[in-house]
């Protein structure tokens, strides 16, 4: 689709949102993600996130801005044996329908997560539970057993698909806690929420808030300049500083995202650690940020998290060419004519990735330049995620180029869980060390917070030695916005947007 063609999109969005109801007073419109159904269930999927982040719904436990665990719709947690977990709700909770929350609603909430027969169930929130059974112990109190100790449950809590949610019906179809209450939704296209006026903590700042899908980001800051969106988020960063200098207000903070490469660890020539490990030395990481991020708020990664936000190990990025040779030739490959031979052939990686992030295609095609300057023939291929999943999971593809958050619940376990472990859901390279899992298994099951970080400083450590992943840069979210946008900042987990005091001033 055409950059103009979104264009369109976005303002028939716009007066399609506006014949749905009237127009309000205060109303703000985000470029952000996109919903999946008319009534996205913030269970299944990712829709939590959309719904966590126009400020729907709410969950038991949150994350605040220093990646801190803190009470959210719960006033506390006690461990009462090692599988054993109390959770008390605040007083006074009522949901959208002005139904007092108890801790009924929460079970029913949360145990069709588990059910694969209902529409709500999600099979990565399950797996981040683990649970054994699921209880109340009077009004307030729901008691959660896990089937084995997990030091990462309370932080599971927060994972926005955990939201604390009521019996739904025609006018509260999502009918939860949060500052704004869910309307309706065109799948791929609009996200409409209004404000609930009896929210706890106050009066929202807006009457109506509406998210757009428009997956191209240049499409994206083309409607920001046509005036047609209010924000912007995940502005382009080769355009960041230009915007601000036409009035808009830019928001870049570091947030815990990282752009990575997954291997094909099944099939083809990334099987062999030794060549993982020369791309991974072939790559420029600063060289990258300065072209593809324009220098904005990205840093080089030479482990999976980003050493400001703690669970780092102590590993550098590294570009050595020199080096990249080396491990080449260790690996049996021959140069010839200035191409790498390997078994008699031009030694050929096939990188994927897509285009929802701007900096992925130039992050992807600078990795080409960086293998091709050594005699590494490499392709690029850009289009959507699932297609390039699939094809790393099909062994058609060797490098898939991703950008995640690697600790979005603030514990660095389930990321690493899901990539890497034999098992994890998300392993589609089928990387497979059992070192590794055994190391993930006992940094869930180690309560000792010195213990734990050890674990996964190890844990890193081998991601490195194997390169079982090749990390790229941590980057920072760059956000655009109509001067005048007041109690907004970048949250370093990406899943918080609006709070009540979120507004526009004069």
């Amino acid at each position: 689709m055409t950059l103009m063609t979104r264009l369109a999109l976005v303002t028939a969005l716009t007066l399609g949102a506006a014949q749905i109801t009237a127009a309000q007073d205060r109303t703000f419109t985000i470029a952000g993600s996109a919903p999946t159904a008319e009534v996205p269930d913030p269970r299944a999927g990712y829709n939590g996130w959309l719904s966590n982040q126009s400020g729907v719904t709410e969950t038991l436990m949150g994350i605040d801005y220093d990646l801190s665990l803190v009470p959210r719709l719960a006033s506390g947690i006690e461990q009462a044996a090692p599988t054993l977990w109390r959770v008390t709700l605040r007083e006074g909770l009522v949901f959208h329908d002005g139904t007092a929350v108890t801790a009924q609603h929460v079970v029913d909430a949360i145990d069709p997560i588990m059910d694969e027969t209902h529409p709500g169930h999600n099979k990565r929130i399950a797996n981040l539970l683990d649970l054994a059974s699921l209880a109340t112990d009077g009004d307030r109190v729901v008691v959660f057993e896990t089937n084995s100790p997990n030091a990462a449950f309370p932080w599971s809590l927060s994972e926005p698909g955990l939201a604390v949610l009521g019996p739904a019906s025609e006018d509260y179809p999502i009918n939860a806690t949060g500052p704004y209450v869910f309307r309706d939704a065109i799948p791929d296209q609009l996200y409409r929420v209004e404000a609930n006026a009896n929210y706890r903590l106050g009066t929202p700042g807006f009457d109506e808030v509406r998210v757009v899908g428009i997956p191209d980001p240049g499409a994206a800051a083309l409607a920001f300049e046509a005036g047609e969106v209010d924000m912007v988020i995940n502005y382009p960063e080769t355009d960041f500083a230009r915007i601000q200098e036409t009035g808009a207000l830019g928001f870049a903070a570091p947030t815990a995202r990282l752009y990575f490469y997954t291997m094909n660890a099944a099939s083809g020539p990334m099987t062999n650690p030794l060549i993982r490990r020369a791309v991974a030395a072939a790559i420029d990481r600063q060289g990258i940020v300065d072209a593809a991020l324009s220098g904005v708020g990205g840093v080089p990664a030479g482990t999976v998290f980003p050493a400001r936000m703690g669970w780092a190990a102590d590993i550098d990025p590294v570009y050595d060419p020199a080096l990249a040779e080396e491990l080449l030739a260790e690996a049996g490959a021959v140069k010839e004519g200035g191409i790498w031979m390997l078994d008699g052939a031009p030694l050929e990686i096939d990188i994927v990735t897509y285009s929802s992030r701007a900096a992925l295609p130039p992050t992807a095609e600078l990795t080409q330049a960086f293998l091709q300057a050594i005699g590494v023939t490499a392709n690029v291929r850009v289009g959507e995620y699932g297609a390039s999943n699939d094809a790393i999971a099909a062994g058609t593809a060797d490098m898939f180029l991703q950008a995640w958050v690697t600790t979005p619940q603030g514990d660095p376990a389930a990321v690493l869980e899901a990539l890497l472990k034999s098992t994890g859901g998300s392993n589609a390279g089928g990387y497979n060390n059992a070192e590794l899992d055994k190391l993930l298994t006992d940094g869930r099951t180690t309560f000792d917070p010195e213990a734990r970080a050890a674990i996964y400083d190890r844990v890193q450590q081998i991601i490195a030695e194997e390169a079982a992943m090749i990390p790229v840069f941590h980057v920072s979210q760059t956000n655009v916005a109509r001067a005048g946008l007041t109690g907004y900042a970048v949250h370093p987990t990406e899943t918080y947007w609006l709070t009540h005091e979120t507004a526009m001033t004069e």
